[in-house]
């Protein structure tokens, strides 16, 4: 039987412009500078040009649990597409962060989909990957507005 595959999107709207909220959420290395208390530790583990473009990895998280990140599709100020890079506590993430202007703004979109790696596990995944996206795109946007 073929892994259950779960989806979520969170929205938010800035006051920022798209280009604010893209560099600070492609650039892994600074995380922790706007992320704490869910990310304390934040850097590359292998660097892109541009910061955060294609093949670039984040790592971001807290020790021991640091989640590796790498970039699969980078459109400067307007969309950001990750992966998790095993080991990882399910399959086949991908994320996908889209910036839009929204009258003086910008409409933040924030989309996760992953298959479950374990029968069952999927919900519990499914809570804690949202609820993680809801917590850094509140501190992505506050952080931008600063």
């Amino acid at each position: 039987m073929p892994a259950k595959t779960f989806t979520f999107e969170v929205t938010r709207t800035s006051t920022a412009a798209p280009a604010t909220l893209f560099r600070l959420e492609t650039d892994g290395a600074r995380w922790s500078e706007w992320a704490k208390p869910l990310i304390v530790v934040s850097r590359w583990d292998r660097w892109a040009d541009p910061v955060g473009g294609v093949g670039a990895i984040r790592a971001v998280g807290a020790w021991p649990l640091l989640m590796r990140e790498e970039t699969l599709e980078y459109e400067q100020d307007r969309r950001h597409v990750y992966t998790l890079a095993e080991p990882a506590a399910v399959r086949d993430y991908r994320g996908e962060v889209l910036f839009e202007p929204h009258g003086t703004g910008t409409r933040l979109t924030w989309r996760g989909s992953f298959r479950e790696k374990v029968p069952g596990t999927g919900p519990i995944a499914h809570a804690a990957l949202r609820t993680a996206i809801k917590f850094l795109s509140a501190k992505l946007v506050k952080a931008a507005e600063r």
